[in-house]
């Protein structure tokens, strides 16, 4: 089954949930994390990531149209301006929107560096939830 994470800037939450994904689940998905706008990698997103386990450092931040030619099983939206504005794409996808906060929003009223990152934290760990259920959780989308 072939999946594309798309957020808005492929900076942090479809970089997690690619992570993710090749990490818990990656014998049975082809996956892929895209932007409607590149903002490159979120380095807290990074760090949060690998204190779990998993590197996503030698991700880069790929915009959406970089998969043009490419069909898809599902495309997973994970925040709602990449939902809102989700492009039409080839074969038979299935549009699917589930939505995570935005960890640097969540974390402009932090007062300390592991205020922040906790707020990374949280995000990570929901979208591992989400995809620990995956694909059963995409066929009932």
């Amino acid at each position: 089954m072939k999946v594309l994470f798309l957020c808005t800037g492929n900076s942090c939450r479809s970089q997690m949930a690619e992570g993710w994904a090749h990490h818990l689940k990656g014998d049975v998905l082809e996956v892929y994390s895209a932007g409607i706008e590149t903002h490159g990698l979120n380095p807290r997103a990074v760090r949060a990531m690998a204190e779990a386990g998993v590197d996503i450092s030698g991700h880069t931040s790929q915009h959406v149209g970089e998969f043009d030619d490419m069909e898809f099983d599902y495309v997973v939206t994970v925040c709602g301006h990449a939902n809102e504005n989700c492009p039409i794409f080839p074969g038979s996808a299935k549009v699917v929107h589930v939505g995570f906060d935005d960890p640097p929003k969540l974390a402009a009223a932090a007062a300390t560096e592991e205020g922040t990152m906790n707020c990374y934290r949280r995000v990570r760990d929901e979208i591992r939830e989400f995809v620990e259920r995956m694909p059963e959780n995409l066929a009932g989308s």
